[in-house]
């Protein structure tokens, strides 16, 4: 078990800075989407997961979308990731703060598409130009509205309100994905015994229109996984 662990750590490491130096020297979109999705394979390989995806077919090929997910573990954006392969989805994530400062995740969240959140910012009215400015050029957003990992037994924390705000600001269909396996309860499965054959189940539901306002998007989200 302390062994796998000894293992695993600083290959991840490695990996997660390797790929972080090849993004830095690639400006296209879709060259991007195929560095982070390779990651997402090298890396989920290594862990022996695998990604089963339901609900493919609702996702139309080159769309272009607000994409809310649920999130318990650091794996999610790849799982994420591995959801929507093949789709022509270049799509920027909303990183936080600490993720830009990390000595583990710094580089490769700097390099791999995304957009910055300092929530302690004043001028969150460059956040929203930001993305104002990357939907125009063709992007889709990919957001986890919880805001943080949800270390609670419920199925989902409360929302934020950000994420509805980016929707309706930019026209943005919303689709959302729900990672139905604890995928927190699997990472550490995979670091501490090395289990082979583990598997992560994540469900695409239908759009949510930006406009409707007759519910929350928590409420649209739960009600489109029945939750």
């Amino acid at each position: 078990m302390l062994l796998n662990q000894i293992k695993i750590a600083p290959y991840s490491l490695f990996l997660t800075n390797k790929f972080g130096l090849k993004l830095r020297k690639v400006n296209d979109a879709a060259e991007v989407t195929k560095l982070r999705l390779e990651y997402a394979e090298t890396l989920l390989s290594r862990l022996n997961i695998s990604v089963e995806v339901d609900g493919a077919e609702k996702v139309d090929q080159g769309g272009q979308y607000l994409i809310i997910s649920n999130h318990r573990s650091i794996i999610d954006p790849l799982i994420v990731e591995m959801a929507l392969k093949n789709k022509g989805i270049n799509s920027l994530w909303i990183a936080k703060k600490e993720l830009y400062n990390s000595f583990f995740f710094g580089t490769f969240t700097r390099n791999a598409g995304t957009i910055l959140l300092d929530r302690d910012s004043k001028k969150m009215n460059l956040f929203f130009k930001e993305i104002k400015t990357k939907v125009a050029q063709g992007y889709s957003i990919s957001i986890f509205p919880e805001g943080t990992r949800n270390k609670d037994d419920a199925l989902l924390s409360e929302f934020k309100e950000g994420a509805q705000i980016i929707a309706m600001k930019n026209m943005l269909k919303i689709l959302p994905v729900f990672i139905k396996t604890n995928t927190n309860e699997v990472l550490m499965e995979a670091i501490k015994n090395n289990t082979n054959d583990l598997k992560v189940t994540i469900e695409i539901g239908d759009l949510i229109d930006y406009k409707d306002r007759s519910r929350t998007l928590k409420e649209s989200y739960r009600l489109r996984f029945n939750l």
